[in-house]
């Protein structure tokens, strides 16, 4: 007993030298408020001290502070990234802190209904802001590209609503939803009047982004140094590659790791680069100046090892392109249609086919939607 009354003592003296280190004063209301309102005079984005705003922030305050300290790194590498091209877009710069809530600044993040990347793009919202998909490339998986596309599109909005928050919550829910809330308001035009009108998820999306804005705009206060002991820029350069290679060959060929130049290039799918159209790699500038210096070799080296590749590389085909697919061993129209992200019904109007039966090797035409990796 005694022993279990010793551990039992120093657990709480743990739990309350805890909490004694948490500064109350960031979750008094007045100071959220006046904190808020400081942050509303520097921005174009409405920032209203709401019961829902408010609530949300609190709750941010006990549940993400820790892990946004974990993620300084990420934090210091991306919102700078985030900055240049909001603003080259003439963009609210604190819209930097929209993929934290998409993504989780995750950029190979996949939502259950296929939004993909940093900023989550939809197959066709992505399309329409010039990222490319195919079956050797997913724009949607680069940070560079991906973030100059959703600022056009950020843009875009814009020009339709002229409210910032109205923009992030069509960002969410898409300009449909955004039209009927605006019916059902009875015509508003103005986000905090159309609120009560949105679906809930589109609703707390707001409350949501000024929570994760404010306590990183006040990071300081909450412990959060984004920009102490900051990291210096990466020495990363990019290089246009002009035959098709895939991340091992370089791996091999310069004794660099595999996992690191699928970190610095997470749009390419199958680890290989398809080697048209100009495709670029984003690689250390020293692995750069010596690819240049043996671009020969290397590409000798490169030809040399798919020569000898068993395992037929994947064809290439766009999102929309028809290709022919084979049917595999074992495989049935439910799991192929979730492969390629369509409809059991769509493959069976492509293919005239009466019923759900299939076999192995019959070829079947599909019109994908989505990238598979495999």
């Amino acid at each position: 007993m005694k022993t279990n009354q010793f551990f039992l003592i120093i657990f709480s003296f743990f739990i309350c030298s805890a909490y004694s280190q948490v500064d109350e004063s960031n979750f008094n209301s007045d100071t959220i408020k006046n904190r808020l309102e400081r942050l509303n005079a520097k921005t174009p984005i409405e920032l209203y001290f709401t019961p829902s705003v408010e609530k949300t922030i609190k709750r941010y305050l006990n549940t993400r502070v820790e892990f946004y300290k974990k993620n300084i790194d990420k934090l210091n590498y991306y919102l700078p990234l985030f900055e240049e091209q909001l603003q080259n877009q003439k963009i609210p710069v604190e819209i930097k802190y929209l993929p934290i809530i998409e993504s989780r600044l995750d950029p190979s993040a996949v939502s259950k209904v296929g939004a993909t990347g940093l900023w989550q793009f939809m197959f066709y919202t992505a399309l329409e802001n010039g990222l490319t998909m195919n079956s050797y490339v997913d724009e949607r998986l680069d940070p560079y590209k991906s973030t100059a596309a959703a600022a056009l599109y950020l843009n875009k909005l814009y020009k339709i609503y002229y409210d910032w928050n109205l923009v992030l919550a069509s960002y969410n829910a898409g300009p449909r939803t955004i039209s009927r809330a605006k019916k059902k308001s009875g015509g508003y035009a103005n986000y905090w009047n159309m609120r009560p009108f949105l679906p809930s998820e589109t609703a707390n999306y707001i409350p949501s982004f000024i929570a994760t804005m404010y306590i990183l705009e006040y990071g300081n206060e909450h412990g959060i140094n984004i920009y102490e002991n900051k990291k210096t820029t990466r020495n990363i350069e990019k290089i246009t590659i002009k035959e098709k290679t895939a991340f091992e060959h370089i791996s091999d060929f310069f004794n660099y790791s595999t996992d690191s130049i699928y970190s610095l290039n997470p749009s390419y799918i199958h680890g290989i680069v398809p080697g048209y159209n100009k495709n670029e790699l984003s690689l250390p500038i020293k692995l750069v100046d010596s690819l240049v210096m043996q671009e020969e070799e290397f590409y000798a080296f490169v030809k040399s090892e798919f020569d000898k590749r068993e395992k037929p590389l994947p064809d290439l085909y766009s999102i929309d392109s028809k290709l022919v697919y084979k049917v595999k061993y074992g495989e049935f129209l439910g799991k192929i249609a979730r492969k390629f992200g369509v409809k059991v019904s769509d493959i069976k109007r492509w293919n005239n086919l009466k019923n759900d039966n299939i076999r192995e090797n019959q070829k079947l035409i599909i019109f994908p939607k989505r990238i598979p990796k495999t």
